[in-house]
């Protein structure tokens, strides 16, 4: 179920909320929790179950830490937690990945042994609760919070719909307080009604108007469209992502501010960024303080010299690009990012960062390439198809391919 479908907007949502404001509130985190996983079933009931064992799972792994003695026993409970949820992570997400990229190297050995690809489909939103979870788990390794005891309190935490299928990643400790004591006034269900609202706005009346033109473009053909064409198509497919992604986080921040919970901000006009850097402070912003916390930092983040900065920064862009999808194409953009950056670290954020009208004038036709280039690697999976694409954009380079592979990119 998405919110901007009529079952939610005029069945589940009022049937909820009256609900949700009539009951006590020391039912409410047993209603949000048992709401959040109707409004899960009816878009994903096939993997009800696994959003539930890992609820049960990690509430056990978090009172298993929190009560080891020894370092090397807490150690040991939150290499299991990693294990258990990276492990699925991993495996309804990359395994046919892994094995269609075993299955090309066989092929260029001329081996006639083919692996036999899985029939999976990703459960919704793993890859948001996924994170959600670790970092409630490390937390309670660190002490930063103690275990949570109920059931009922850690599933309405990780079940939260509002912003269970894609976000804001909301942290353990930001929500903690509210998920135990919170209040619900005519103020904050008039604030969150309009937040959802707008962010309702952001994604059918602009996300799904804007993004016709770049299905228009995809029907067409790479190899038919003009250079024009191809500009203005990665413009409106880079229109649509961020009206359809920062809707849906306006449309969840409304709806937990309804519900009597902070959620973060998540986008903060990131196409107004003079800078990849900046960019990148703006745009899913949870994403962003998710890896700087859980892996930048914990790598040695810019403490351990210009070397190891570098190394640390190139395998947080892997991994960002890694989680975003599993294809080729999302590991080229994470490395696109990262070159980016560390050129700007090194060379380019005094001139960008230049408070005269020409750095100003310069800054943004610089980030206007790298938006439109950048969500172009993002949109392609098929490399040929991508290589035509970019040679539409710029054939100033004489870089012409007429075939690609057989097979639409996917929007």
């Amino acid at each position: 179920m998405v919110f901007s479908s009529l079952t939610f907007l005029f069945a589940f949502l009022p049937i909820f909320l009256i609900l949700y404001y009539c009951s006590p509130a020391k039912y409410r985190n047993g209603l949000l929790f048992t709401g959040s996983l109707v409004f899960y079933g009816i878009g994903e009931p096939l993997y009800l179950c696994l959003i539930i064992c890992s609820v049960l799972v990690n509430l056990g792994i978090g009172l298993l830490i929190d009560r080891s003695g020894r370092l090397s026993g807490k150690r040991l409970w939150l290499i299991t937690g990693l294990l258990y949820n990276f492990g699925l992570l991993f495996f309804f997400k990359y395994t046919n990945f892994f094995l269609e990229n075993i299955n090309g190297v066989l092929k260029l050995c001329h081996s006639g042994t083919q692996l036999k690809l899985l029939e999976l489909t990703l459960p919704l939103g793993i890859s948001f609760y996924t994170f959600q979870i670790v970092s409630y788990i490390i937390d309670v390794y660190r002490g930063k919070v103690k275990a949570d005891h109920s059931v009922i309190s850690l599933g309405a935490y990780l079940c939260m719909f509002p912003q269970l299928i894609a976000g804001p990643i909301v942290v353990y400790s930001d929500i903690r307080r509210e998920l135990h004591e919170r209040t619900i006034t005519i103020h904050n269900l008039d604030d969150g009604l309009k937040t959802f609202i707008l962010g309702l706005g952001f994604k059918v009346l602009l996300a799904n108007r804007v993004g016709t033109l770049w299905n228009e473009v995809c029907t067409i053909g790479f190899e038919s469209i003009s250079t024009p064409l191809a500009w203005l198509g990665s413009l409106a497919y880079s229109m649509q992502l961020y009206f359809d992604f920062c809707g849906y986080s306006l449309m969840a921040i409304g709806l937990g501010k309804m519900l009597g919970f902070t959620i973060p901000e998540n986008f903060h006009h990131p196409y107004l960024s003079r800078s990849v850097t900046d960019f990148w402070r703006r745009w899913h912003i949870t994403l962003g303080a998710w890896f700087r916390e859980y892996v930048y930092i914990p790598l040695g983040g810019n403490r351990k010299g210009r070397i190891r900065t570098i190394v640390n920064l190139g395998i947080v862009w892997l991994l960002t690009g890694f989680w975003h999808g599993a294809a080729w194409n999302f590991i080229l953009w994470g490395v696109f990012i990262f070159l980016l950056e560390i050129l700007e670290k090194n060379l380019l954020l005094p001139v960008l960062n230049h408070k005269s009208i020409a750095a100003h004038i310069f800054s943004h036709i610089y980030m206007i390439l790298y938006i439109l280039v950048s969500w172009t690697i993002f949109a392609i999976s098929d490399f040929n198809q991508l290589a035509m694409y970019l040679a539409r954009m710029f054939p100033f380079f004489g870089i012409d391919r007429k075939s690609g592979s057989a097979g639409m990119p996917r929007p």
